[in-house]
């Protein structure tokens, strides 16, 4: 017989937490984060976890308080005798460190694997990295899913004609070409060179974009320095309406003035991280279900790959 599983949140993830367990029709795992006065926490898992399969919902971000929460839960439930620990990551932080762009620099997205790995995590369930070769750092298995799976039906909700894709930088191109080929449309990009970390000097549009519905598809959006410019030039380009994809909306200070102010319709996130703010121009989608039907099929050792529709 499988070993039972349950399912327990960090501070920051809980409502993510919650929502996966209404769709499993679960009870969320009872579990106490103390806190004391110098700013060091204590994790303990208030029910046994013997035997069981137990999955840690946590979201890396803001990064560093809830990395060493989710490092203690996975220690502390090794510690308590779980059978198996899946660490269920929606967004995972310090992503964008990982190679060397210059001299005398860390990884710190290896660093993090390697956290996690000493720590004792046996599987990580994880969105829209934002390099997918991060995979390659982990010597566990990684199911690494897609926001596609939310972003696709909605998009087609919108029944959009002379519809072209977009990347607002280069490196996002492989990205926005998956959705460009499934789509069947042209896909268009944006060239930037940033002056430094956060912020853009110039930017460029390659390909046609006038009279277009433009959808602009990346992995996160900080700031909102690049998406925002790169709306505004679509625009200027001749382009009939500008929406933006991002699967994790980071969404730091100016980013909610920056979008309201810019051309842009509609900026569609998921639910990775949670986004508190006002903001007329923001929908939000949950990708509850898409890891609970995961975590379903993991516990019971099926296929995951009907989850991917790109």
């Amino acid at each position: 017989m499988l070993p039972p599983f349950k399912i327990f949140a960090g501070t920051n993830s809980r409502y993510m937490a919650e929502e996966i367990c209404r769709e499993l029709g679960v009870e969320i795992g009872k579990m106490n984060i103390q806190h004391f006065a110098d700013g060091e926490f204590e994790v303990s898992f208030e029910e046994s976890i013997r035997g069981c399969e137990v999955y840690l919902v946590v979201s890396t971000f803001p990064p560093t308080d809830n990395l060493m929460e989710l490092l203690l839960m996975i220690d502390a439930a090794k510690r308590a005798s779980a059978k198996s620990i899946i660490a269920v990551i929606p967004y995972f932080g310090w992503a964008r460190q990982d190679r060397k762009d210059k001299p005398r620099v860390s990884i710190a997205a290896k660093l993090v694997v390697d956290l996690l790995s000493a720590a004792g995590v046996d599987r990580v369930i994880t969105m829209d990295l934002h390099a997918d070769q991060i995979q390659g750092f982990f010597n566990v298995p990684v199911d690494h899913l897609y926001g596609s799976s939310v972003f696709i039906p909605y998009i087609e909700s919108l029944k959009l004609d002379d519809m072209v894709i977009a990347t607002p930088d280069v490196g996002g191109a492989k990205r926005a070409n998956s959705y460009a080929k499934y789509f069947n449309v042209p896909l268009v990009l944006c060239h930037k060179q940033r002056a430094k970390a956060n912020v853009v000097a110039t930017m460029t549009v390659i390909g046609d974009v006038v009279g277009k519905n433009v959808i602009l598809v990346d992995d996160m959006v900080d700031t909102a320095g690049t998406i925002t410019k790169a709306a505004d030039l679509m625009l200027a380009n001749g382009a009939k309406t500008v929406r933006a994809l991002c699967s994790h909306a980071i969404m730091s200070d100016p980013a909610t003035e920056r979008v309201e102010q810019c051309g842009l319709t509609e900026m569609i996130f998921t639910n990775s991280i949670p986004y508190k703010k006002e903001c007329s121009k923001t929908t939000i989608l949950s990708v509850a279900r898409l890891f609970a039907d995961t975590i379903h099929r993991v516990h019971e050792n099926e296929s995951i790959s009907s989850q991917y529709l790109l």
